[in-house]
């Protein structure tokens, strides 16, 4: 039998919540696994309105593998951004070239776009300012002279869409 895709996102976020009350309470006590399945299976119940932004999500395994390595290549791209930034203002000449860019993204999802608009915003040196279907609105800290959307799109996004796309669409 088929699952609908409506009820395997009520099953994600079911056991996305269940993991998460594991996490914080640190115990797999019988009363508090109990109380954590009746708090999942509430919340999950009462947000059936809201599912629909998790279309994107891909229910594959390989997907897991994909979220892991997405979050390592954040993390890389976060500690770079970080040092770069810094050594530009901490630079006397303030090598910075500010710049508003507009870059264009493949994924299709709005989850999917939602998490590569986060994920430029939280590296330093980049903050994306609007969210418009397939392009997004950039403020570059460090934008090169004539940057065109193709070369800005390589240097932003790429990287984040190719690991984010493994995992959502």
């Amino acid at each position: 039998m088929v699952l609908t895709l409506k009820l395997k996102h009520h099953i994600f976020l079911f056991w996305t919540l269940l993991l998460l009350w594991v996490l914080l309470t640190g115990s797999l006590a019988v009363e508090e696994l109990a109380s954590g399945l009746l708090v999942a299976a509430v919340v999950s119940l009462f947000s059936a309105p809201y599912l629909s932004i998790l279309d994107g999500v891909r229910y594959q395994p390989k997907a897991l593998i994909s979220a892991f390595t997405y979050l390592g290549y954040f993390l890389v791209a976060l500690v770079r951004a970080n040092f770069d930034l810094a050594r530009r203002v901490l630079s006397p000449s303030l090598p910075i070239n500010p710049a508003i860019i507009e870059v264009e993204t493949r994924l299709t999802s709005q989850l999917g776009r939602i998490l590569l608009a986060n994920s430029i915003t939280l590296t330093p040196g980049t903050l994306t300012v609007d969210l418009m279907q397939q392009k997004l609105l950039v403020h570059w800290v460090a934008a090169p002279e004539d940057v065109d959307l193709k070369q800005a799109t390589q240097e932003i996004v790429s990287g984040f869409e190719k690991h984010i796309g493994g995992f959502l669409q």
